[in-house]
């Protein structure tokens, strides 16, 4: 479950060092995000030959999450950080990398299927 002032790594090669969450969408009371929602983020560090900068406010999907997700076989996945991948846009959810680093949830599958078949591995 990801919150406000949630801190994420970046799975892409954006030049995003270090990001926190200021607003998840879908609704003005929503507290939490889960794997595949939209959150709203401010980059800390960026690499200063990267596509992102510094204090830059980006929309990112999250890929990743510590907290356990439940699918409908019954079975649970967990992975070992919160993630996201900077997107270009709400309507155009295609990543600003090249490149996705580390494993996706595999409920990705369907809403964004440009950021499954970038990713090296889908869990």
């Amino acid at each position: 479950m990801i919150q406000r002032r949630t801190r994420l790594v970046s799975a892409d090669n954006s030049g995003v060092k270090d990001m926190y969450v200021i607003h998840i969408y879908g609704s003005s009371k929503r507290t939490f995000a889960k794997i595949g929602d939209i959150v709203q983020c401010v980059v800390r560090k960026a690499d200063p030959y990267g596509q992102v900068k510094d204090d830059e406010l980006v929309k990112v999907v999250i890929v990743r999450t510590r907290k356990e997700l439940r699918r409908s076989d019954g079975s649970y996945i967990r992975f070992d950080d919160n993630a996201g991948v900077v997107i270009s846009s709400m309507k155009d959810p295609t990543p600003r990398a090249t490149r996705i680093f580390g494993p996706v949830a595999r409920e990705l599958r369907e809403k964004y299927p440009k950021i499954v078949s970038m990713a090296m591995e889908v869990w």
